[in-house]
């Protein structure tokens, strides 16, 4: 075909290359088809809406049409959304590493007719630098290189195909440590910046699993050297220029090791990890700092990133063309905007000047001595109305590009994230905002118990992923704690009916990304390391964990210790990257219930569900029953009932159960520390069927 066909597709990101005078391809058997036809190498280019490199390629050499023209002469060009295909992404990020190329977005991988990759790399000039050639010299080599040299590219191609291969069909079984936990810990902790926070070096990401690691250490050993690289990373962010002072929420990373120059990119997944954490944390310590951005950032989702009842899935760094433009100032219009309101104390607590900190203009932001949080309420009462200005002004201005995509995955851990909030801040229009969410996933991509991984406009792409699985089982378990409502049980039940279905690696053990009835790739990924998400492997394992916990169905149990078994061997060497996998290790291993039997209709019972929701307990499972319902034979607490007519808790504990607790104040005291998992239970988290 002679023309592009990104008009036909549904994702904002391929539609911003629609008009290109590259004839496009989405991805899919008819673009490979055509590629074995004409035996032409395939031209793929991976990126997303968020991100500023892909929008400067596309200026600088997609809407080129001498570009084009050579692109449509030798390729079949191939564009994809790695957030609408993350599939995909995942085989070609992997095969630029084996090709000892560096990924990342936007990704240029060229490939055989049959979609094995010879060559590759991620953002080429559009001129040609010492150390990368214009991207115009890249395709004229390749050309050559695939005419003339046949052989060699069948080498090089089949070498990659075979070690993505080898890398998701390795056995990762093995021996795990009696008691890895503290020891990654410390081991990641020696790798933080003891100063602003987060991983030494100049490019700064938040990693969420990390982080609640090093908070899970500290809860267990009381090691406050741990804590303290957790709130100084938690701080800095909060107060750092990644951080949106105006309108809440945080962009993707900093450019700098104190936080300051923001990259701008918000995406969904980030905000929801960070509003999950900073809930964890402020249970822990009632930090105001960590209060108020939990309400700025839920107010953000609330406010910025609905689509209906869903979630948005990112906003874009750029708007008019220049990245950040829609968040920075200068100087004078900071002083035009607050006339009249003690603008020179806002200068100073924001750090803003002449010259500015981020190319001339002000990224606002807190870091300082002379911006500490909270000395002053009427000060922070001056500051919140003159953030209110600066937002309505900003508000004029050209925004940047949403992308409305609503992914299962990214929605479940915001819907999570605003349930356990929720809860924690007695904020109940979080939690209906949750609830109203769930319905909608449930609704817009749901399929009987399949579920597809994206919407946009009233259609939905692509049958879903394990982690659409996971992350909506997870979220389904966690309204279920929050609600009470059944359904949530029983939908975090089918999808994990679905996972093992259509997922379940039968030789190895562990899911597989995507299903045995879909799109045939190259290579099928089965991994535990977390990546945008936390990993869906690590995050099954709690949800069977737990179902199990809930219903005493020994298959759940036996899933769940079969996860956990399928990457053991792994953790001795890759512990930096599966912190997801560690937590909820220790969280099955602690098997922490808190059952409350009472009536809704009794205030006491509220009483005592608050005293659990206002403690840090990561790995606890709340149950609340009424009096007339029984737990599962078998449970530890099964027979259990309300102590001399009072609504009571009970504290489980693998086979412990604690005597009944009344009195609010007594539980709360009793959760100060979440009890510590004994060694020779780690790697049997649940019992051995």
């Amino acid at each position: 075909m002679s023309r592009n066909l990104l008009d036909q597709e549904s994702s904002p990101y391929l539609l911003l290359h629609k008009d290109n005078p590259v004839h496009w391809r989405p991805w899919g058997a008819e673009a490979l088809a055509e590629a074995q036809a004409t035996n032409k190498p395939i031209m793929l280019s991976i990126g997303y809406s968020a991100c500023h490199w892909c929008h400067v390629m596309n200026h600088e050499s997609f809407n080129d049409p001498e570009v084009a023209a050579l692109m449509n002469e030798h390729f079949i060009n191939i564009k994809v959304d790695r957030e609408e295909r993350p599939d995909v992404d995942q085989i070609y990020q992997a095969s630029m590493n084996f090709m000892s190329t560096r990924g990342g977005w936007p990704l240029t991988a060229i490939l055989t007719p049959s979609g094995d990759a010879f060559y590759g790399g991620t953002y080429f000039p559009t001129v040609d630098r010492r150390e990368l050639p214009s991207f115009k010299t890249m395709l004229n080599k390749v050309i050559e290189f695939y005419r003339d040299q046949p052989e060699d590219v069948a080498r090089v191609a089949g070498t990659t195909h075979d070690q993505l291969l080898s890398l998701w069909g390795r056995d990762l079984r093995g021996p795990l440590d009696a008691m890895p936990l503290d020891t990654a810990a410390m081991r990641i902790g020696q790798r933080y910046d003891i100063f602003f926070g987060g991983m030494l070096g100049e490019l700064k990401f938040l990693n969420i699993p990390q982080l609640e690691l090093l908070f899970r250490a500290y809860l267990r050993s009381g090691n406050l050297q741990l804590n303290l690289l957790v709130q100084t990373t938690l701080a800095n962010i909060s107060m750092g220029g990644i951080y949106d002072h105006l309108g809440g929420g945080i962009a993707r990373y900093a450019t700098d090791e104190r936080w300051i120059n923001s990259h701008f990119e918000k995406v969904l997944p980030d905000n929801a990890q960070y509003l999950e954490m900073l809930t964890l944390a402020w249970q822990h310590d009632r930090n105001p700092l960590y209060l108020a951005r939990i309400e700025e950032t839920a107010g953000w989702i609330l406010r910025d990133m609905m689509v209906e009842q869903g979630f948005a899935s990112s906003i874009d760094a750029d708007s008019e063309g220049e990245e950040g433009k829609f968040y920075l100032w200068s100087e004078a219009e900071i002083d035009a905007a607050l006339a009249g309101t003690f603008t020179q104390k806002f200068k100073t607590v924001y750090n803003v000047t002449a010259q500015g900190n981020h190319q001339g203009r002000n990224n606002l932001h807190r870091i300082g001595v002379a911006s500490t949080f909270g000395l002053n309420p009427a000060d922070e009462a001056l500051f919140a109305k003159q953030r209110e200005m600066l937002l309505a002004v900003r508000n004029k201005r050209v925004a940047p590009m949403r992308d409305d995509k609503v992914q299962a995955d990214w929605n479940g851990l915001m819907i999570a994230a605003l349930a356990n909030a929720g809860a924690a801040l007695r904020k109940t229009p979080w939690t209906v905002a949750a609830m109203r969410a769930f319905d909608f996933v449930e609704k817009a991509l749901g399929d009987g118990d399949r579920l597809y991984h994206s919407w946009h406009a009233g259609k939905r792409q692509h049958i879903g992923f394990a982690d659409d699985y996971a992350h909506m089982a997870r979220a389904a378990m966690t309204l279920w704690e929050t609600t009470n409502d059944t359904r949530y049980l029983e939908r975090a039940k089918a999808w994990t009916h679905q996972l093992n279905e259509h997922f379940w690696d039968f030789q190895n053990g562990g899911y597989f990304y995507a299903a045995d009835d879909s799109d045939p790739l190259s290579a099928r990924a089965r991994t535990i390391y977390d990546h945008f998400v936390p990993n869906a492997n690590s995050v099954m394992a709690c949800v069977c964990g737990r179902l199990y916990q809930a219903t005493m169905e020994p298959a759940y149990r036996e899933r769940c210790n079969a996860l956990l078994d399928a990457f053991s061997g792994e953790v001795a060497k890759n512990y930096t990257s599966m912190a997801s996998y560690l937590n909820n290790l220790e969280t099955v291993s602690t098997g922490l219930q808190i059952i409350i039997v009472g009536p809704l209709t009794n205030p006491k019972t509220h009483e005592l569900m608050s005293a659990v929701q206002g403690r840090s307990l990561p790995n606890r499972l709340l149950m609340r029953l009424d009096p007339s319902q029984q737990l599962p034979q078998g449970h530890p607490a099964h027979g259990k009932g309300m102590q001399g007519g009072q609504p009571s808790a009970y504290l489980c504990q693998r086979t412990m159960v604690s005597q009944p607790i009344t009195n609010p104040v007594t539980l709360s005291q009793a959760l100060q520390l979440p009890p510590r998992a004994m060694p020779q239970q780690i790697g049997e988290p649940v019992g051995r069927a």
